[in-house]
């Protein structure tokens, strides 16, 4: 309103003014009270005579004298003022107004020449008890408030500002289950049976919103359908009818509900409606926040394949569990996975993850609740049981074996998994968690060193040989970025013709300046566990196809050279490009190359390794099954990979004159690889009669020290001259 008629008030223009909801007051030129409405009087609580001949505006606004002056100062500039303001009531309460201050302009003027103004207040407490709201809200999930407490203050706004209201919140899981965030004013046994509900028909108005992903009223519980057997309840509670509605996250997911239960039977009307279409975006706000919160804790703290604790968050309850038991003891089991490489590189790493999850399992149903279990790495558990002491040891580590080792089957394949576990005692072993997972790893790998399906006790002495393997770790990288390894090289030759060669086997050679003469198998399982094992190999293959470069060059005819590989070369998917590299780095073509995998390289199902099997066949590279026999493979994958050759572990060949099982089986295999046109290789011939035997049954390549002992680079053309002049005048 700007402008007043001149016209005189009448008794219905006075009876309006009294029934608005707005409150009018209607002043002199100096704002002085003349006249109010009833409205006023309702929203604040004076009467006429408490503000006649005042300024209503120091009275109202009282406490900010100088926003007085100011309305003032905008009334003589422009001849109004629009604004919000806080009011003072008649009881001392505060209220927000928004103030609407116009000139009434008359014609013809008073006699006086005095005109008036009229003041009107309008009622946003609502507005500002809703704003303050939503930025509380805001503030709380920036400040990360936890999710039921944010909630239960939001549902204690919402009844303060719509009265005889009562709201509840609920979440709903990936599963459909609801359960109840927030209900401050709901009886405490309607909560309960709000718990643990699955969304559908008939679970009230929560449970079909949910599932629908719509609003829904039911403005009588008691004869409204959804509710079935459970409305009395309801009703005898107060709770007559119900306003439900969906809360959605930013994929338009159901996350919750947000219901407003009345205390008669009704429909929400407009404030109830403006009330919950802002509280359903702060709370899918809130909602999504916190379930993001959560993930990222998920992520950071727990393993996502077996959804047990990982190694940060088992070291964390570990600890706190140590803090909680001075004074008492505990076991701490580390248990590592037989084989598992094995079975994952054999069947692929969706059975392989298959096995871990089915491990964990296991493992939860051989521990109590009290128990910490974590999965600190690939194929390794950790176990901390308080309060048991080391009488228990063997009883505890056996179950667990046991567990573990029950038949599993995955994608049609039978196995009985096995493990080795280390324990370790609190106090005596260690006081902390680093301690005693370092000391249970090294009793574990103590077991390891004896078999498959063991347990061992820590012992001060296992310390040792854990620091010399991570010595030899060490040292191994040393000797790698220094290139202070070494190839020696042992012939292959023909059964018929002894004389005659048929190609070279290189082998890794590391002399250490204070341990001397490591062994292959030491030092290559430290590269396979440390990591080391692509870096050795890339050295391997470039050092072998130097040498026999180096040996072309001085007229030497080695027909080829083979080297051995490891299962994880194969997962590396440029693996088969960089070997074709290293060839024509050198001058060589793919024919000179022989590469010798295991038959863990033939179970492995993995992409990379097929791939690479198949671009090395293409290539023209040969590949040769080193120690035939003594594995798990099968004879079907004999056909259908590229393998040229079969390598005759010597545990047969030394046994071939005197065991008929030995004898039997090396013709088998023989047979085999003739009938599928492969070449056999036998190693470990050491005798005279064993080489005789191999060639009177057909084995075409023999190698062993009967005919020379692994060599130097340079040895070999002295060996080769000692061969030729063996030959036959």
């Amino acid at each position: 309103m700007t402008h007043l008629t001149p016209a005189q008030p009448t008794p219905d223009w006075l009876q309006a003014l009294h029934s608005s909801d707005s409150a009018w007051i209607i002043t002199d030129d100096d704002l002085n009270v003349i006249h109010i409405n009833e409205g006023l009087t309702r929203l604040l609580g004076y009467r006429l005579e408490d503000l006649q001949g005042k300024r209503p505006l120091e009275t109202l606004i009282h406490a900010w004298p100088e926003l007085a002056a100011h309305i003032r100062e905008q009334l003589m500039l422009s001849g109004a003022y629009h604004g919000e303001l806080q009011l003072q009531r008649l009881d001392g309460s505060q209220v927000w107004m928004a103030a609407t201050v116009n000139t009434l302009t008359r014609t013809p003027p008073p006699a006086t020449g005095t005109t008036a103004k009229v003041i009107v207040f309008t009622d946003i407490g609502f507005t500002k008890r809703f704003e303050a709201l939503q930025r509380q809200m805001l503030e709380d999930v920036v400040m990360e408030k936890p999710l039921p407490d944010l909630l239960q203050d939001m549902c204690v706004a919402l009844e303060e500002i719509a009265p005889h209201v009562r709201v509840s919140v609920m979440s709903v899981d990936a599963d459909g289950i609801m359960n109840p965030l927030a209900a401050p004013s709901m009886p405490a046994h309607i909560v309960d049976l709000m718990r643990g509900v699955r969304m559908g028909a008939e679970v009230g108005a929560c449970g079909v919103a949910a599932f629908t992903g719509n609003e829904v009223i039911a403005h009588d519980i008691a004869q409204d359908p959804n509710w079935c057997g459970a409305a009395p309840i309801f009703v005898d509670a107060g709770l007559r009818a119900c306003w439900s509605s969906p809360i959605k996250n930013h994929e338009g997911q159901v996350v919750g509900t947000l219901a407003l239960y009345f205390d008669s039977e009704r429909t929400p009307n407009k404030l109830h409606r403006q009330l919950v279409l802002a509280c359903l975006h702060l709370c899918a706000i809130a909602m999504e926040r916190d379930a993001n919160k959560h993930r990222i804790r998920q992520l950071a703290y727990y393993d996502t394949l077996t959804h047990l604790p990982n190694r940060t968050m088992f070291n964390e309850c570990a600890e706190q569990t140590l803090h909680s038991m001075r004074g008492q003891t505990g076991l701490l089991f580390f248990l590592d996975l037989d084989r598992f490489k094995l079975w994952n590189d054999s069947l692929g790493h969706s059975a392989g993850d298959a096995l871990l999850c089915e491990i964990a399992l296991r493992l939860g149903k051989c521990t109590r609740p009290e128990d910490v279990v974590g999965r600190l790495s690939s194929d390794e558990f950790a176990v901390l049981m308080p309060q048991c002491s080391s009488a228990q040891i063997p009883e505890l580590a056996q179950r667990m074996l046991d567990a573990i080792a029950e038949p599993f089957s995955i994608n049609g394949v039978m196995t009985i998994p096995n493990a080795c576990i280390g324990v370790c005692s609190y106090p005596e072993d260690g006081t902390d968690i680093e301690t005693l997972l370092r000391r249970a790893d090294q009793a574990m790998y103590a077991a390891k060193s004896q078999g498959c399906q063991l347990w061992e006790i820590y012992q001060p002495e296992m310390s040792k040989v854990s620091q010399e393997r991570a010595k030899m770790e060490r040292e191994l990288r040393k000797a790698l970025a220094e290139s202070a390894l070494q190839l020696h090289f042992q012939p292959q030759v023909f059964s018929h013709a002894p004389e005659q060669l048929y190609g070279v086997e290189a082998l890794s050679r590391w002399h250490h300046p204070e341990w001397g003469w490591v062994t292959p198998p030491r030092f290559i399982a430290v590269a396979e566990d440390a990591g080391l094992i692509h870096q050795l190999t890339t050295w391997l293959i470039n050092a072998a196809c130097t040498q026999l470069a180096t040996w072309r060059s001085q007229g030497l005819s080695i027909p080829h050279i083979a080297v051995n590989l490891s299962t994880n070369n194969f997962h590396d998917p440029e693996f088969a490009q960089q070997v074709q590299a290293t060839l024509h780095q050198h001058g060589l073509g793919c024919q000179d190359l022989m590469l010798e995998i295991t038959e863990s390289v033939m179970l492995d199902s993995s992409p990379a390794t097929l791939d690479n099997l198949k671009a090395l066949n293409e290539m023209g590279i040969r590949l040769s099954m080193d120690d035939f026999g003594t594995g798990y493979s099968s004879l079907s994958y004999l056909h259908r990979l590229p393998i040229s050759e079969l390598k005759l572990d010597k545990s047969f060949v030394q046994d071939v004159c005197t065991s008929s099982a030995a004898s039997a089986l090396t013709r088998s295999v023989l047979n085999i690889a003739q009938s599928l046109g492969m070449t056999v290789v036998a190693e470990g011939v050491e005798t005279l009669a064993q080489a005789q035997w191999l060639g009177e049954q057909g084995c075409p390549i023999l190698q062993g020290y009967h005919f020379a002992k692994p060599m130097p680079g340079r040895d070999m053309a002295q060996w080769m001259q000692r061969q030729a002049m063996a030959l036959p005048a």
